[in-house]
Parts: C-alpha cells; structure tokens; sequence
C-alpha cells in the first residue's frame, strides 16, 4: 500500500540521523532529572496538588520529555518540509500527484513520529524508570488506549503544523507564525507544567483546546486518570480535532492552491 511505503520509507530517513537521535536522548534525560526534582520539590509542598501525587508528577515528567519529538512539539516533521517546498516553488509537483496530498505528508509524519517513538520516546522512560520512581500501567488494554492516543496526538500536531506550514503560500516564510505556534504548544499541551496545575476555569480551558491532544491527554491515560467514560471522552475530542484540523488543512490548501504562483514561473 502506498502510504505504508511512504511511512516505512520516512522511518528510514529518520533511522539515518542516529548521532542526532543519541544526542537527543541524552538531552531528554538530562532535562528529565532537572524537571524531577523540579517537581519532587513542588509535591512536597503540596502533595496533591492537580490531583498527582509525587509519583505521578515524577512520570507525568519523563512522558512528556519522551513525547516531545514523538509528536514533534517544536514543530518540525514533514510540515517543514511543506513549507520549504512552498517556498521553493516544488509544491507543484506536490500537488499534481495523483495521491492525497495530506495524506502522502501524514503518512510519511506518522513514519517519522514511529521512530521517535521507539527511540527518543523510549529511551528516555528507561532512563527515568532505572533513577526515579516511576508508575506504569498494570493493564495491557491502557497500554493499548495509550498508543491509540499518542496516534491521534500525532495527528492532532501534524494539523496543527500543516495549517501553519500553509501560512507560508500567503508569507513565503512560516518562521514567525512557527515561533507562536510553538510556544502554543510548549504551554499548552502540558510540557511546561501538567495541565491539571491550571486553576479553575483556565484548566478546563485548557485541557479542551487541541494541545492537549500532544501530551496531557495520552499521559493522563497512562497514569488512570482518565479511565472508563472519561478516557473515552478524551479520545474522543482527540479524534474530533484530528478531523477538524484536517479539515481545515483541506479548505485551506484549496484555497492556496487557486491562487498559487511559482516564483519565477
């Protein structure tokens, strides 16, 4: 199958840069012990608080270093590539195959979001595991509803960055519009601090709009927070944004596609 192929073939590329990767991971560790201890000082002072307990925090910490290049929280992936070929003009040929243009760049995202997943996702979460406390699922079926949300999360982010990576048909350049989208990210998918910090009303906020698809959402899965019709609501409005931002991502490419001009053609 087509996008099969272009998935495997983009965890190949990926495969390719293992310096990079090893690097990665070292910083994702580093960062993991910091943002620990971090945490273990705040639950101190307040054992409960966003309804963790230390453990929880602790974990809630290395998921989240494991989940930043899964689903490419700094942006990054395919999307980059999109916005390079707009740029360039070789968007055309992007868009006069005989495929799903979203879906020939989806799938070579969820190859690349595969390999991190196994290697920057993983190591990381031994890591944590062999230096602090960490809580684990005890049932395969939340390992599974895990995975499931990490997918959705990918392709929760992967909208998010396409709409961006489109902004550069109207600028030539998605650079400021990538900055803001990232700090989005960065505050609101729950990789600054757990989204369950946030007081009153803005949690509830928060914890609704699409970045929490990222990181908090799969996390909270993981920890049995969210459980029965709970964990189902969350997967649900994941997936409810993964379709409406791909929507969207379609409006938004026919609209640029009318009005695209090649530089210098």
């Amino acid at each position: 199958m087509l996008y099969v192929a272009v998935a495997l073939r983009s965890f190949r590329r990926y495969s390719t840069y293992t310096a990079a990767t090893l690097a990665g991971i070292f910083t994702n560790s580093v960062f993991g012990v910091i943002i620990s201890f971090t945490y273990i000082a705040v639950w101190k002072e307040n054992p409960t608080a966003g309804g963790y307990d230390v453990t929880d925090a602790v974990t809630f910490c290395w998921l989240a270093q494991a989940m930043i290049m899964t689903v490419a929280v700094w942006g990054g992936g395919t999307t980059d590539d999109v916005a390079d070929r707009i740029r360039t003009g070789d968007i055309v040929i992007d868009l006069y195959r005989p495929v799903s243009f979203l879906g020939w760049y989806l799938a070579g995202d969820l190859g690349r979001s595969a390999y991190h997943l196994l290697t920057r996702g993983l190591a990381p979460t031994v890591v944590g595991a062999l230096l602090f406390d960490l809580r684990f699922p005890d049932s395969p079926a939340t390992y599974l509803l895990f995975l499931v949300s990490v997918a959705l999360g990918v392709v929760v982010s992967f909208g998010i960055r396409m709409l961006v990576a489109c902004t550069a048909f109207w600028l030539l350049d998605q650079t400021g519009v990538l900055s803001l989208a990232m700090v989005c990210a960065v505050f609101f998918s729950g990789l600054a601090v757990p989204l369950v910090l946030f007081p009153g009303w803005t949690r509830d906020l928060v914890l609704a709009l699409p970045w929490a698809a990222l990181v908090q959402t799969p996390i909270d899965l993981w920890l049995g927070h969210s459980t029965g019709v709970e964990a189902v609501a969350g997967l649900g409005l994941q997936a409810t944004w993964a379709a409406v931002l791909l929507l969207g991502c379609g409006l938004v490419l026919r609209v640029a596609d009318r009005r695209l001009v090649v530089q210098g053609g």
